[in-house]
């Protein structure tokens, strides 16, 4: 298991070069946007403005710092997103445009290839067993107790192998990425 916090990461530029993001993991290691099969990062989003599109990539954006932001889907309809909403997944070739609440948001975004990998991301409550196919633990909004180490808000708790982080019951609110490959 490897702790992460975003100041040990290294800062690009998005997709379409409208904001930075941190790449937490990535499966195969090393692969770029057009050949990953799924990604786990944190990005920033510190103006209002598009999103990168991914054809084929089915994501899910969790809010975690910052005073929140709506999301506008060209298709139709908004979501108002902050540190409290549950995480919102949808098509990565949607056409989606941010508007800020308050400033700048950091958030959580688990990426899959349609087809090939599945995801989900659950909120984990205290005294609850972490699910089955977890690769990452994440803080949300306090300092969460996982073992012998303290997650504070933002970091990552990563797995290095299968099934490393279901023996825990947590002890705090946290949020669970479960990755799977489809059969």
């Amino acid at each position: 298991m490897r702790q992460i916090r975003r100041s040990d990461l290294t800062a690009q530029p998005w997709k379409n070069g409208g904001g930075l993001t941190w790449e937490i993991a990535t499966f195969p290691e090393g692969a770029g946007f057009e050949d990953m099969l799924w990604r786990l990062s944190m990005a920033e989003v510190a103006s209002d403005g598009g999103f990168s599109a991914f054809a084929g990539i089915d994501r899910t954006l969790t809010v975690l710092s910052g005073g929140g932001m709506v999301l506008d889907f060209a298709q139709g309809g908004s979501v108002a997103l902050d540190t409290s909403a549950p995480p919102l997944s949808f098509p990565g070739e949607a056409v989606v445009s941010a508007r800020l609440n308050a400033g700048p948001i950091v958030d959580l975004n688990i990426m899959t290839r349609r087809g090939a990998w599945s995801h989900r991301v659950e909120t984990v409550a205290a005294g609850e067993r972490v699910p089955s196919g977890t690769l990452a633990l994440v803080a949300r909004d306090q300092p969460v107790a996982i073992g012998d180490r303290v997650l504070h808000p933002g970091e990552v708790l990563l797995s290095d192998r299968a099934q490393e982080l279901e023996e825990f019951i947590a002890r705090h609110t946290v949020l669970a990425v479960i990755v799977r490959r489809l059969e």
